[in-house]
């Protein structure tokens, strides 16, 4: 998938990372995190991101992975059958979460990469979002958010740092409502050409492409962009850097 460049954006998708600045943090590498050499080979069931889910999601899809960080705050928990449910009101009973994986992922001018999606049968119904997707298997976050970032656009040269926001989200995609709980890494990555060579035929249909935007462009623009306040969140991180601990997002349900 070539990258996607809007009018007046003053992007080009098509070139390779710069030397430019990394931020307030710097551009090495964030401790521990995996690499992207780490990420396994895709499953053949739940692909993730706008993937088909698991079960239906009229009771939340559910998916195997990784529990909750020890000691995280947020609105969802996790049972001794490992499964991750939201008591959240608006979303009803507590239901079991689709756990999925996005990456903040910054170049080394501090621009973020987000995808174009819409509904598959309506272009006009659009939006902005991060990449990544559903835990599948055994794998672990990490190893997931690494796997949907190649999968989905190609990038596997990252430096993948901790997590900075937690998500509960519901949502109507493609005749579905996805419920899911969301973990977002940041990442680090001077490979800025983008190639989706490994989407779902769901994905296919509803990815128009790919954009690096600069935070000035995420904060005036008109576009829907999930989350709703990440241009916000992105000014802060590149203020202020990480947080100490991941920061719990307000939940959203469209």
């Amino acid at each position: 998938m070539s990258a996607e460049v809007r009018p007046g954006s003053g992007v080009d998708g098509s070139e390779g990372g710069g030397p430019g600045g990394g931020g307030p943090y710097g551009s090495g590498p964030f401790g521990s995190g995996p690499s992207a050499s780490a990420a396994p080979e895709a499953g053949p069931t739940d692909r993730g991101g706008l993937g088909e889910p698991v079960l239906d999601c009229g009771g939340g899809a559910r998916d195997a992975g990784s529990a909750m960080a020890a000691g995280a705050d947020g609105p969802v928990t996790t049972g001794a059958d490992g499964l991750v449910t939201s008591g959240v009101a608006g979303l009803g009973e507590p239901r079991p979460l689709r756990k999925v994986a996005r990456v903040v992922l910054l170049d080394p001018q501090d621009r973020i990469l987000l995808l174009h999606g819409h509904e598959p049968d309506d272009p006009a119904d659009d939006w902005w979002f991060t990449p990544g997707g559903g835990v599948e298997g055994d794998e672990t976050r990490e190893q997931a958010a690494l796997r949907e970032l190649a999968e989905e656009t190609g990038i596997t040269e990252v430096e993948l740092g901790p997590v900075l926001w937690r998500r509960t989200c519901s949502f109507p995609f493609a005749g579905q409502r996805w419920n899911q709980d969301e973990w977002y890494y940041l990442g680090r990555t001077t490979q800025t050409a983008t190639a989706a060579a490994g989407l779902t035929e769901l994905e296919r249909r509803s990815v128009a492409g790919a954009r690096w935007w600069t935070c000035q462009e995420l904060t005036e623009a008109h576009e829907t962009v999930y989350p709703t306040k990440l241009a916000g969140l992105l000014r802060r991180l590149l203020d202020e850097g990480p947080p100490d601990r991941p920061e719990v997002l307000d939940t959203e349900i469209v």
